[in-house]
C-alpha cells in the first residue's frame, strides 16, 4: 500500500491507498472491522476512521480503494537484517511485552461476535504449504540450487506432517500474520502493532514465528525468543518446539514471497532462501 500521513482537525492520521489486485474490498472492510474492534477493546493496534459519508473505504476514481487509520507515534521496533542497537535488556523487555500484546490480541479476537460477511485469506495448512501457498510455490525458486530446492521440498513436506498433527488440536484463528519488526512502533516502552494487510485465519503461533524469522541471525536468539513465549505463555499455551516450527514455515513462505516481487537479481533472493535452508537444517536436526 501507498501510505500517506495526513491532517485531520482532530490531528495527524495515515491514509492508506491500496495496492490493486491484492486485496478486495470485502477483505479490507474486514481488516478494518477487526482492528476498530481490537481497539475498542484496548488491544494496542490502530483504528479505522471514517470519511465524511461515514464509510471506512472509498473507491477513487482510478478504482484504487481508500482508508484511513488512526496514527500511531513511535519507532519502528527495529529494521530486517539490522541487528538490534539497543542493549540486549531492553530488546528482551521489548520482546517479552510483544508475546504479552500477542496473547491479548488473540485473547480479544476469540471473544468478538464476526460479521456474517467477514472474510480474510487463509493461512491454514494449504495456505502455507499446499499447491497453491498465500505466497507462491517457495520450494520451486528460480535462483535456487538443486541442493536448496531439494533441502525446500523436505521442508514443505515436514511442515505439511507436523502441521497436519497441529491442527488436530492446535490454537486457530485470526492472526496478523506479518509481525515484523517495522510493523511494531514502539513509544516509551510501549508497543503498537500496525498493518493487518496481509492478516488472516492461522495457527496463532504463526504470528511468533514470524517475530522469530528476524532474529535467527541475532546472537541472543535464544534470549530472544524465550523471552517472546514467556510472555505470550503468561496467558496462552506456547512451546518452544511449536514456535521454531512455525518460524520454519514463516522463513519458506518469505522465499515465496519474494518471487514475484523483486527482480531476479535482487540479493534479498538469496539471503532469504539461506536463512530458510539453515532452519530447516536446524529444525529437521534438533
Amino acid at each position: 500500500n501507498a501510505v500517506f500521513e495526513i491532517a485531520l482537525p482532530q490531528g495527524s492520521a495515515a491514509l492508506r491507498l491500496h495496492r490493486m489486485g491484492y486485496q478486495d474490498q470485502a477483505a479490507i472492510r474486514s481488516e478494518l472491522w477487526w482492528c476498530a474492534a481490537l481497539a475498542a477493546r484496548g488491544v494496542a493496534v490502530p483504528s479505522a476512521l471514517p470519511s465524511k459519508a461515514g464509510r471506512l473505504l472509498e473507491t477513487l476514481a482510478d478504482g484504487r480503494t481508500a482508508s484511513v487509520i488512526d496514527w500511531v507515534e513511535g519507532d519502528a521496533l527495529g529494521e530486517a537484517g539490522v541487528p538490534f542497537k539497543q542493549p540486549l535488556e531492553v530488546v528482551l523487555q521489548h520482546h517479552h511485552a510483544l508475546g504479552r500484546l500477542l496473547a491479548h490480541l488473540h485473547a480479544e479476537t476469540d471473544r468478538l461476535n464476526l460479521p456474517a460477511d467477514f472474510t480474510r485469506p487463509s493461512w491454514d495448512i494449504d495456505g502455507l504449504v499446499g499447491e497453491a501457498p498465500q505466497w507462491g510455490r517457495f520450494w520451486e525458486h528460480p535462483t535456487a540450487t538443486p541442493a536448496q530446492a531439494d533441502i525446500l521440498h523436505r521442508a514443505r513436506a515436514f511442515l505439511r506432517e507436523c502441521l497436519t498433527d497441529h491442527a488436530r488440536e492446535g490454537d486457530f484463528g485470526l492472526i496478523h500474520a506479518d509481525v515484523l519488526r517495522e510493523n511494531l512502533l514502539v513509544r516509551g516502552g510501549a508497543l503498537t502493532l500496525i498493518d493487518f494487510d496481509d492478516s488472516g485465519y492461522g495457527f496463532r503461533l504463526y504470528d511468533l514465528g514470524t517475530v522469530l524469522s528476524q532474529n535467527l541471525y541475532e546472537p541472543a536468539y535464544p534470549a530472544i525468543r524465550d523471552a517472546l513465549i514467556a510472555g505470550y505463555s503468561e496467558t496462552r499455551a506456547a512451546s518452544r518446539d511449536l514456535v521454531e516450527l512455525f518460524t520454519l514455515a514463516r522463513t519458506c513462505a518469505s522465499v515465496g514471497w519474494t518471487m514475484p516481487r523483486l527482480l531476479p537479481d535482487d540479493p534479498i533472493h538469496r539471503s532469504h532462501l539461506a536463512r530458510a535452508v539453515r532452519w530447516t537444517e536446524v529444525v529437521l536436526n534438533a
